[in-house]
């Protein structure tokens, strides 16, 4: 096991996650609808492609997740579905759709006020269906797609039209082809709220497996890692995980993750970095079966068995 630490890491170590206070309402069919929903999904919620229009029936879809949300995910707040809906509608459908801009969905976003318990935020990069499947088996970890505009919008895809009101739903243009794009411009604000309000110790997901693991460019290293607060975060978790039969490019002192962690110093945010963490370990080994007989996998489904025995 390789562990980095920074030398104030010893008073967060007793600290360690809230495992108990404010649980998610209705957690494990919660908990199954999302590894049923993104497990298998490879690409970042907020990836478009250019030959697919607007996703058909997208009014019904995100009100139907606005009411979904209020009644058995979030169950103590109320929100005006048609309302958002409309200001959406706002940002979105107008003559100029290859520049909708963050400023525009403001409106929208302003009746969607939330605020997590602290010690709960999961951040990650190029790690979505590892992500997943780790929130869901821990059940304590609140990520994006938690969230109303996360749950609302997530892998859905919208833009309007140029010559004429409503929404194009024969092809949406590229990322690179708009100044700002209206699926990107939205994840951008949403990524910065969520950054924002997060509190305690948080953990980042970052993939061993690739190049660049921690990027300048994602939205974890252009937007949330500038909007995340040193005087709110306690303790910034790096946890770095490899594909089991590699490549093992980027580790704790190797590759982009050195760079991440001299950011996280500069800002003045406490942090420890593991790159061998069980629990994670153990869900690949699950996930891919023809994997499990290894040493390494033996290894940490004992662990993880034991840990959970005691």
């Amino acid at each position: 096991m390789f562990k980095l630490a920074s030398p104030l890491s010893s008073h967060e170590a007793g600290q360690g996650f809230s495992t108990i206070a404010s649980r998610k309402p209705s957690v494990s069919f919660v908990a199954i609808s999302v590894t049923a929903w993104f497990i298998m999904l490879q690409l970042c919620p907020c990836q478009t492609r250019g030959q697919h229009g607007t996703t058909p029936h997208i009014k019904h879809i995100v009100m139907g997740r606005c009411y979904s949300y209020s009644a058995l995910v979030n169950p103590g707040l109320s929100y005006d579905c048609e309302e958002i809906w409309r200001r959406f509608e706002e940002a979105v459908v107008h003559p100029t759709t290859c520049n909708v801009s963050v400023q525009d969905y403001h409106p929208m976003f302003n009746l969607m006020p939330q605020i997590w318990p602290c010690d709960k935020f999961l951040f990650w990069s190029k790690t979505r269906p590892l992500m997943h499947s780790y929130a869901a088996v821990l059940r304590h970890f609140w990520t994006l797609e938690d969230t109303l505009p996360g749950y609302m919008f997530n892998d859905l895809i919208w833009c309007g039209r140029d010559t004429e009101s409503g929404f194009d739903h024969s092809s949406c243009p590229e990322w690179s082809a708009c100044k700002n794009h209206p699926v990107h411009s939205l994840w951008r604000k949403a990524s910065q709220n969520f950054a924002e309000m997060a509190c305690g110790n948080i953990t980042v997901l970052l993939n061993g497996s690739v190049v660049n693991a921690f990027n300048r460019k994602s939205m974890f290293g252009s937007v949330e890692l500038d909007s995340l607060n040193p005087e709110r975060v306690a303790h910034v978790n790096i946890k770095v995980v490899t594909n089991l039969e590699g490549p093992h490019v980027e580790s704790c002192n190797k590759g982009s993750i050195v760079s991440l962690i001299q950011i996280l110093q500069l800002r003045g945010f406490r942090w420890t970095c593991s790159d061998t963490d069980q629990t994670l370990m153990s869900l690949q080994c699950i996930q891919r079966p023809e994997r499990s007989s290894s040493q390494k996998c033996a290894n940490s489904l004992v662990h993880n068995k034991s840990l959970t025995s005691n």
